[in-house]
């Protein structure tokens, strides 16, 4: 799907999300042009609807958006940045432009969700994790049953250290898979909610 610029007059709202904390940061408007600009230089640009011009985020006070992703929504009319900030988001100095913190996560889960789509998206040689990706589907499948069975082992053996060290192996090859599938965490978790919804009700 292409974003669909004829419904909004040439522009399309620009939700920006912090891409480490997921806290939403600002909302802008791009057009076709910002767009462009933004994927090439990745820096987040927008289009100033006051200004009638493009305009970088932080091409005054420095503090810039430096792209990560770009999501369009389901009905191609509005646009979600995945960026990284390098200072304060609002003109007023604040984290955010609703004055909300943006402080990181306690979730090394996350974090390690985000390490792991690095490595895929910027594979280094020596990478266990990258070759994983090389590998394909296949391998990455494989690995998280070779690991679950080797949790299974030591669970039923007792011996809590060698059970900790391969339910660790475990959840790391499982958020592998996830990648793989294109799965967030997050949504994985949205399905245990609602589960848990249900069954409380």
């Amino acid at each position: 799907m292409k974003p669909d610029f004829a419904k909004g007059d040439g522009l399309l709202p620009a939700i920006v999300q912090d891409s480490r904390t997921r806290q939403v940061l600002m909302l802008g408007y791009m057009n076709e042009e910002a767009l462009r600009r933004t994927r090439e230089e990745k820096r987040v640009t927008f289009y100033s609807r006051s200004k009638k011009r493009l305009w970088t985020k932080g091409e005054t006070s420095g503090n810039v958006l430096l792209l990560d992703d770009i999501l369009l929504d389901c009905d191609g009319d509005a646009l979600l940045i995945r960026a990284t900030p390098t200072g304060p988001v609002c003109h007023n100095g604040s984290d955010t432009c609703w004055n909300e913190s943006n402080a990181a996560r306690d979730d090394f889960l996350h974090e390690l969700q985000e390490i792991i789509r690095d490595r895929r998206d910027n594979p280094q040689e020596g990478s266990y994790t990258a070759s994983l990706f090389r590998k394909g589907m296949g391998e990455m499948a494989r690995k998280v049953g070779e690991e679950a069975t080797e949790c299974i082992v030591e669970a039923l053996s007792g011996d809590r250290t060698r059970f900790g060290e391969e339910a660790a192996d475990l959840l790391f090859h499982f958020l592998v898979l996830l990648r793989g599938m294109e799965f967030e965490l997050d949504e994985l978790l949205g399905i245990l909610r609602r589960r848990h919804t249900r069954v409380s009700k």
